[in-house]
């Protein structure tokens, strides 16, 4: 009996869970982290208590946040390779990345406090989209689409740079348009290896 009344519980846990991730990631990109937990518990639609068991401090919701986007974003390359051609899901993966950090401009300012909670973080997006983009990369290399010597952290932490304007009020149509430029040399073939 006790399993069978577990199972409900547990589903009601994960999709409130779910739900306050979501309402969490939206009222940090508008409000920042600082908004009251009393605004995403309501948007998530459960009560404050509920917040607090699953986040008892704003840093665990915040870290939850960050790592659920960065999971989101790293798992959306196996997604795009099965549905399309490798320099296809490559550019829409990368466009899937610039959303990424205009989503994380909410949660910029959090990051970059010197709070020791956060301090893992940029490992761990270097840890699960490095390896995302890698695979992406290799296959648009591999159909002759791009060329070959690109390196996946090379190009997150470019990407991350010409987006630093992101943290003060989204993303630009100038970062959009550098990044557009970085994304079509990568389809240029060099006189001679990088090095």
């Amino acid at each position: 009996m006790g399993s069978n009344s577990d199972g409900p519980t547990r589903a009601d846990a994960r999709r409130s869970l779910a739900a306050l991730l979501d309402a969490a990631r939206e009222v940090f990109a508008v409000s920042g982290v600082d908004a009251p937990v009393r605004m995403i518990a309501e948007k998530a639609g459960v009560g404050v208590g509920t917040l607090y068991r699953h986040f008892p401090q704003r840093s665990d919701l915040i870290v939850a946040v960050f790592r659920n986007e960065v999971d989101a974003c790293a798992d959306a390359a196996s997604r795009l390779s099965a549905r399309h051609a490798p320099g296809e899901a490559l550019d829409r993966w990368l466009q899937r990345f610039l959303d990424f950090v205009a989503a994380k401009r909410g949660l910029s300012a959090a990051l970059h406090s010197g709070d020791p909670a956060y301090e893992p973080l940029p490992n761990y997006l270097l840890d699960r989209l490095g390896p995302a983009l890698d695979g992406l990369l290799r296959a648009a290399a591999e159909a002759g689409e791009i060329r070959s010597d690109v390196e996946a952290i090379d190009l997150l932490l470019a990407i991350a740079r010409l987006c630093a304007s992101a943290d003060k009020g989204g993303i630009t149509k100038q970062s959009r348009r550098m990044v557009a430029l970085l994304i079509d040399g990568l389809r240029q073939r060099p006189a001679e290896p990088l090095s």
